[in-house]
């Protein structure tokens, strides 16, 4: 591959990079100054948590790919699963909510045949 090639890549990755630290950076200069019981960071932390449960949401009842030929019984149980670990997880729950809720997913598929 010549040198001609990688220029849309390099663009790419340098806007990419360009474009999210300025936020990150904006982000670390202005959160020194947010009062961390303020009412503007409980509204941006319930909008993040109603973000992330929309998303589980729609990949629960509008699967695509793999996950659509897995009957909704077993991804509302991976997801039930993973809760109940990470609710009595102890001090690692998050990790191991998740790990919990993949591999009940994947144990389903591969029992169910599905690929």
């Amino acid at each position: 591959m010549s040198f001609d090639g990688l220029w849309p890549y390099i663009y790419i990755a340098v806007a990419g990079w360009l474009a999210t630290d300025l936020w990150r950076w904006a982000g670390v200069l202005a959160g020194n100054r947010i009062d961390e019981r303020s009412e503007l960071l409980n509204w941006v932390r319930a909008v993040a948590t109603a973000l992330v449960a929309a998303v589980i949401a729609k990949m629960i009842f509008f699967p695509t790919g793999t996950l659509e030929a897995s009957p909704l019984w077993l991804r509302l149980g991976a997801v039930i699963f993973g809760a109940l670990c990470f609710f009595f997880g102890g001090r690692f729950r998050q990790i191991l909510g998740i790990a919990a809720a993949m591999g009940f997913l994947a144990a389903g598929l591969a029992i169910l045949g599905a690929s």
